[in-house]
This record gives C-alpha cells, sequence and structure tokens, in this order.
C-alpha cells in the first residue's frame, strides 16, 4: 500500500515530504512526493526499499534535514580496541551496544528505530527508551558490523553521538531543560500583564486613562503569545498526539481550557467587549508550569525505581595474596581479582586468567550455549560461569544499573496483569471524557453569563486533572521498593510487591532456606584422610557455590588448591572432577554408586565423598535452623497454606513438624524437576505461590512460582528467575515484609479515594462558579504533591511501627 501524501503548499511553496522544510523548488521529488534536498530524498528511498513507509504515516514529515549532511568516514570504529571500549556486551556471535540519538523527537522516530533489522538483516534486536534518547542495538557480528549499523543510522538521518574517550554510563535528565525557559517567560509575561492590567484593577474611568487602557490591553495581547504558543505547547502537543492516537489522555482538558481563555480574550479586546483574562492566562499557565516543575524534582528526590539498585546485593569473593574473602558488590573496584564459581554470574566486565573458560551468556542474549573463552580473553558482565570456578581480573567499573536492567529481561518476566494499573488505566481511559462533558454542561448552564461560563469551564477542566491518581501507585509502590532495600530484600519491580499481597501457599525449600549454612555443625565420618586427598576434596569444593560444598571448603586446613578437569555440578545431586588423573566425586550416595539412597534416621545430612569410584566415608552435616523459624511459622499457618521441600532424606521430619501445629506437608528426596513439577501442581489447583528457595537448585521453581524469593548468604547466589533476593540475615523480617504488601495496597486504594474526594470537592466549587481558573491552578497541583506526600509519609510512618524503619 503506497503512503498518504503528505507534502503540503504553503503560499504556493512545497514542504518536504520527508523532514517538513520549505523546498526552494520542485526538481527534487519522486512522483508527487517533493522534497527539500537529495540527502531527505535518499532517506525516503532507502525506507521505501524496505516497505517502510509507515514511519511517515505515525507522524506528519517527521525526519531530520539533510540539508546539512556531511559525507562522514566511519572506518575509525572497526578498531578493535575502539569497539571494545564502545560495546556493552559480545560473545564473538552477538553483540550488544547503545547508542544516545539526540535527534529522536517523535513517535515515528520510536518506530522506525526499533524496525532497524528490516533494514539490516544483522540486526536481531533495537530498543528504544525515549526519554532517556537512547537505543540499544543487539546484532550478529557474522552478518553486519559496528560500522554499517553507524552508517546506516546516519543515512537515516539519526547519527549516534559516540563518546570516543570511553563510553561513560548515558546521563540525561527525564524533564526537558526548556521547562525553565517556559517558566520564566510565563513569569515575565505573568507580572508584566499584572502591571499593565492596574487602571482595569482600579477602575480609572478618566479620558486619558481609558485610551491608555485600549493600549495596554493590545500591549498584553502581544506579551500573551510567547505564553500561549511556547510555554502552553507542552499541553497542546501531548494533547494532539494523544487525540491522533484515539486517546484523550490528561493534558486534552488543560489544553481546551489554555485555548478557550486565550481565545475569548483575544474577542474581547479586539470587539472592545471588555479585557479580558489574559492576566488569568499567564497566572494559570506559570502556576501550571510550577506545579508540573515541583512534581518532577519530588519526583527526581525520592526516584525509588533508580537508587534502589544501589543495595544490588551480589557478593564477589576477592583474592587477597592468595586467600579468599567476599566482598560487597559496591566495593568491587578495577584490578581487583576475584574468583567465581560455578553458576556464579559474572559481575563486571573481566579479562580471564585462568585457561580456560565456558561462560553462559543467555542472561545478557537469551541464547544458552556456552561460548568457550581462552585465558586473557575479555569476559563481560552478565555471563555465567559453567564449570570448574575460574579467576578474573575486573577491568571496567561495576554497573550495578546494568545488572539490574538484565534482570529485568522480558526472558525472565512473568505473565501478570497488575490489577491496579488496569484500574488506574480503566479510570483515565473514561474520566478525561467526563470531566469535558461536565465543563460543557456547566458552562452552557451559566451561558447567561459569558464571562462566568468561561471562568466556570476552565476550572473545571483544570481542577479535575487526574494526576493525583497517576501519581499515587508509583509513589506508594516506590516508597516500599526503598523500604525493602533497606532492609536487604532486593525486590525485581513494583508488580512483584502486588503479587505479594495476593499469595495464598508459601514453598520453602529446607536446604540454606530454613537451615542456616554458616553454622552448621560438620565432621568427617569414614577412613582417616591424607593431606593429599584432603587438597583433592577441598579443591573440587571450592568451585561449587552450594551451601554444603562451602561447609566442605571450610572443615580442612590445608591449603594446597588443585587444578580441576572436566568438572560436573549436578542440581540437587552432588559434583565431580578429574584432579591430577583422580576421579574426585562429592555428594548423595546414590549419586556416586547410581543406586537408591539408603535412610537415614539422624537429624542430620550425609554428604558423600568417593576418590576413583571408592568411597572414603561421609560428612555428617547437622543442620541448625535459623532462630526465626518456628516464630515465622506461627505466625504464617494461621493465613497460609504451608509446604516445605528439600532434596535430602527424611530424617528430619519429626524435627520440622515439631514448628507446625497443624499436620504440615513435607516433601522429602524433592529433585529440582520435582519441585518445580510441585509448584505447577498446586498453580493448577488455583493457588497463588510464593516460594523461598537459594536460588540454585530452586531456579525452575523459583521462576515458575507467582513470586520467587531466594536467599542470599556471603555467595553470589543470584539467579535471574528470581523475583526478590533476601539476605539471609534479613529472613526473621519476611513475615513483616508479606504484611507490608498489604498495607501498601492499602495505601494505594487510599489515595485513589484521596484523588476522587479533592476532584469531587473541586467540580462542586467549580460549576457553582465558586472557584476560578487561576485558584484552579494553584489547587490542581497542591493536590497531587499532597497525594505523593501522604503516600510516603504514610509508608515510612507504618514502616517505622513495624520496626522497618
Amino acid at each position: 500500500m503506497k503512503p498518504e501524501n503528505n507534502t503540503t503548499t504553503v503560499e504556493k511553496k512545497l514542504l518536504c515530504y520527508h523532514c517538513g522544510d520549505l523546498c526552494a523548488t520542485d526538481d527534487i521529488h519522486i512522483n508527487d512526493k517533493y522534497f527539500c534536498c537529495n540527502g531527505c530524498k535518499t532517506v525516503y528511498e532507502i525506507l521505501n526499499e524496505n516497505n517502510l513507509c509507515n514511519y511517515y504515516q505515525i507522524e506528519e514529515n517527521p525526519g531530520v534535514s539533510q540539508k546539512k549532511k556531511i559525507t562522514r568516514n566511519y572506518d575509525f570504529l572497526e578498531d578493535s580496541t575502539l569497539k571494545e571500549t564502545l560495546i556493552d556486551f559480545s560473545d564473538g556471535n552477538n553483540t550488544r551496544i547503545t547508542f544516545s540519538i539526540p535527534q529522536m523527537h517523535c513517535s515515528s522516530c520510536i518506530w522506525i528505530l526499533e524496525n532497524l533489522y528490516k533494514l539490516d538483516p544483522g540486526i536481531t534486536n533495537s530498543k528504544v527508551d525515549f526519554f532517556k534518547k537512547i537505543l540499544i542495538v543487539q546484532f550478529k557480528e557474522k552478518e553486519t558490523s559496528l560500522k554499517g549499523i553507524v552508517e546506516l543510522l546516519d543515512s537515516i538521518g539519526y547519527r549516534p553521538d559516540l563518546n570516543l574517550e570511553g563510553k561513560q554510563s548515558i546521563k540525561s535528565s527525564y524533564r526537558n531543560k526548556s521547562l525553565y525557559y517556559k517558566i520564566g517567560v510565563a513569569g515575565f509575561a505573568f507580572g508584566n500583564i499584572m502591571l499593565l492590567s492596574f487602571p482595569e484593577y482600579l477602575s480609572f474611568t478618566d479620558f486619558e486613562t481609558t485610551n491608555l487602557k485600549e493600549v495596554f490591553a493590545y500591549l498584553n495581547i502581544i506579551l500573551s503569545l510567547p505564553v500561549f504558543f511556547y510555554s502552553g505547547s507542552e499541553y497542546f502537543i501531548s494533547a494532539y498526539k494523544g487525540l491522533r492516537k484515539k486517546i484523550v489522555n490528561i493534558d486534552v482538558p488543560i489544553a481546551i481550557g489554555i485555548i478557550v481563555l486565550f481565545t475569548r480574550s483575544v474577542v474581547d479586546i479586539v470587539f472592545g467587549f471588555g479585557p479580558g483574562y489574559l492576566d488569568s492566562l499567564a497566572a494559570l499557565v506559570f502556576l501550571l508550569l510550577i506545579g508540573r516543575l515541583f512534581q518532577n524534582k519530588t519526583y527526581d528526590a525520592l526516584n525509588f525505581e533508580r537508587n534502589y539498585q544501589a543495595y544490588f546485593p551480589i557478593a564477589v569473593t576477592k583474592i587477597i595474596n592468595g586467600n579468599e574473602t567476599t566482598i560487597p558488590l559496591k566495593k568491587l573496584k578495577v584490578s581487583d581479582r576475584i574468583l567465581v564459581k560455578s553458576s556464579e554470574l559474572i559481575p563486571a566486565d573481566s579479562v580471564l586468567l585462568s585457561d580456560h573458560a565456558f561462560i553462559d551468556y543467555s542472561f545478557v542474549t537469551g541464547e544458552s550455549n556456552p561460548v568457550e573463552i581462552v585465558n586473557g580473553d575479555l569476559v563481560y558482565a552478565g555471563g555465567r560461569q559453567i564449570g570448574s570456578a575460574i579467576e578474573v581480573e575486573v577491568v571496567k567499573e561495576i554497573s550495578q544499573s546494568y545488572l539490574t536492567q538484565l534482570w529485568n529481561n522480558k526472558i525472565f518476566d512473568k505473565d501478570y496483569e497488575s490489577r491496579i494499573n488496569s484500574l488506574v488505566n480503566g479510570i483515565s481511559k473514561y474520566f478525561t471524557v467526563a470531566i469535558i462533558t461536565i465543563a460543557v454542561i456547566s458552562a452552557l448552564f451559566w451561558i447567561p453569563e459569558i464571562s462566568t461560563a468561561l471562568n466556570v469551564f476552565t476550572a473545571v477542566l483544570i481542577i479535575a486533572c487526574p494526576c493525583a491518581l497517576a501519581l499515587s501507585t508509583p509513589f506508594t509502590l516506590g516508597n516500599t521498593l526503598r523500604i525493602f532495600g533497606r532492609n536487604n530484600f532486593y525486590v525485581k519491580n513494583a508488580d512483584v510487591i502486588e503479587r505479594m499481597s495476593k499469595v495464598n501457599h508459601i514453598v520453602f525449600d529446607k536446604t540454606g532456606t530454613l537451615t542456616e549454612a554458616s553454622s552448621n555443625q560438620i565432621k568427617f565420618v569414614g577412613e582417616p584422610l591424607t593431606d593429599k586427598q584432603k587438597s583433592l576434596i577441598k579443591s573440587l569444593a571450592r568451585n561449587s557455590s552450594h551451601p554444603l560444598s562451602l561447609n566442605i571448603y571450610e572443615l580442612f586446613d590445608v591449603h594446597i588448591i588443585e587444578e580441576l578437569n572436566d568438572f560436573h555440578e549436578i542440581p540437587g545431586k552432588g559434583i565431580k572432577a578429574v584432579i591430577e588423573g583422580n576421579i574426585v566425586q562429592i555428594g548423595s550416595k546414590m549419586f556416586l554408586e547410581k543406586m537408591k539412597d539408603e535412610k537415614n534416621p539422624t537429624l542430620s545430612t550425609r554428604v558423600y565423598v568417593s576418590i576413583n569410584n571408592e568411597i572414603k566415608g561421609f560428612f555428617n552435616v547437622v543442620n541448625n535452623y535459623r532462630n526465626s523459624v518456628k516464630e515465622t511459622i506461627e505466625y504464617l499457618e494461621p493465613y497460609y497454606k504451608i509446604s516445605v521441600l528439600s532434596g535430602d532424606n527424611d530424617g528430619e521430619r519429626e524435627q520440622l513438624q515439631k514448628f507446625f501445629e497443624k499436620e504440615p506437608t513435607l516433601l522429602f528426596r524433592q529433585s529440582p524437576h520435582d519441585k518445580l513439577n510441585y509448584i505447577e501442581k498446586l498453580q493448577t489447583e488455583g493457588d497463588v505461590v510464593l516460594m523461598v528457595g537459594d536460588g540454585l537448585n530452586d531456579a525452575g521453581a523459583l521462576k515458575q512460582s507467582d513470586v520467587g524469593i531466594s536467599i542470599s548468604e556471603d555467595a553470589a547466589n543470584f539467579s535471574p528467575s528470581c523475583d526478590g533476593i533476601l539476605e539471609a540475615e534479613s529472613f526473621p523480617k519476611l513475615i513483616e515484609f508479606i504484611k507490608f504488601s498489604f498495607i501498601s495496597k492499602k495505601i494505594i486504594y487510599i489515595s485513589f479515594v484521596i484523588s476522587f474526594f479533592y476532584n469531587v470537592v473541586g467540580l462542586s466549587f467549580a460549576v457553582q462558579a465558586l472557584l476560578s481558573p487561576v485558584i484552579a491552578a494553584i489547587l490542581m497541583p497542591v493536590s497531587s504533591i499532597s497525594v505523593v506526600v501522604f503516600t510516603v509519609f504514610s509508608t515510612n510512618f507504618l514502616a517505622k511501627k513495624k520496626g522497618l524503619i
């Protein structure tokens, strides 16, 4: 289908079909489409050849002028060192890079930039963040290149802003700086229009003053023009774009009010009906912009969704003078040497110091094929080590926002529709239409008094703006995220809090969740081990991040760590490797001998060891339960169904039953697959399931559950499939976190009631002509800010009562 003709004649001059600039001649054209230069024509030809002319139908003349286009040489982008500086990630096949695109300005820009794969088949995905003016591109190295992509973007008018001195985090203001200029213009005009209106205010009637009044009235029109066309433009543009997409957004009634006030004032002055209301117009726009600025400042000051990332809880194992210690991720620095164990996440771009490694980048690319890396190669943040432990040296500072961006990858999203957001969207959809209807009816009622009808119409449109309704949810849930983060509970996004409030079945993993791995009592039972055998066992245990492996590693006081070959870790069963020609295995007896595990009547866990297929004995691990387990279960049991899953034998059944008043659901010898199947079974029965596990053997069950919480000790047990990470020391507060999810939802609904109360009271005064447009402009942002203050104060106050602050 051919695109509609967007060429418009203005005073017999043609507008460029691509960018909208005036065409000097009609020489450059394709059929009935005219262009201001050959550059714009070329861009059109590129888009037309690739069936992308919908670009011109979303917005009129959306392109960037190519008149001053300079042919640029991008050969420097083939330099491998420079490429490493610019790109976010590359495994030799899939590469990801973030561009700053300052020319991005409308929905057509978003559309074309997110359809780049149609222009270059080597591009697999492109995603726009419009407010930050950034474009994230993922492409195949074998099919296209960084240079080719930059040349493509330049050719269609979106030349990236490349930082060649080293790619820093892209910073951008979420609020356009022009807001300050608009406030300045509106404030200047407001003050001067009031000054020129003094003769009218003081009701002077002498001849000279009457003549001056007329002159001042026309001066007021001149002063109001920049207020109307520049300062108020934000509302007109927003309303226009919404209406083009058949959406009546919250700026529509405000835009209508400003237009009516301006038009009526100009008509009054020109035809001598009266002095107009231009002082009210300037005051209205000035106060609306001040209100918007204050809301923006308030939001930026709290800024929950970005700030909570600073608490991201991954810890790393740092090697200092041959000794291993764990440190918080935020303390990791360039040149630090760290140990990354099997299945652990690589937290920062690093160089591999070990001989080789297999890195799974599915967290970044969605593709699960491990990539082989050799000594000296660059390893990118977000990769997961598969196999034996590796040593790397950090070469770039940690980017916690990047890791959080990965955590929120759509690959790990759960199919969930927020009821709160659905309610807000449903209300907003009809609210604005209802308000416009009320404004029209009210104006018609007062129509004998034209000035009163005008004031009523404008005041109704402004006072009923549902800004407070729109702000209540993000501020309440955002503050809750911040409060949880302060208490070492790190939630992926605000939807998780809403889902927590709906849970009716809680499933606990036993080992590492109800038990405290760091205080387990462990001893070896079997034939005496030589120092060499201890070294082999310790070397194998060092490569696993499982809590029991950590216990075994700490048990032996030997310092020689051997290099491993052919390392394997089977979740829920055990680990094995070849060390200096010896086959070493640690795990259940069933894993070692491929036979049914024996009954263990003791209140302990047995972890067997074999060297060269000969069982040397077992580690007897006496589990210590967390001090708060009984209290937590006592509180949860009356309100929730509770299940406990364990990969161990049922030797601790009697001990676990002591924590429950009712007969509990205790399932033992559960493999990771069994746990996943159990969660699915509960969900088919209609339960909303919260799963609390260690993030290792439970990754599948955590992902399947409605809310998956991973317990983290000191190691980097971070699973992208979980919805929240709870540091082990904060496990006693799990009760309060679940309670607070209910409280947050109640605060949101109360704030909805407050918002509607403001609107109803404001409307009742406005329709009775008891509220002027200027007062409405003052009260509108005040109501929004008061709702924000209520939500933040309420969450903070109640969190303090719960001991979370």
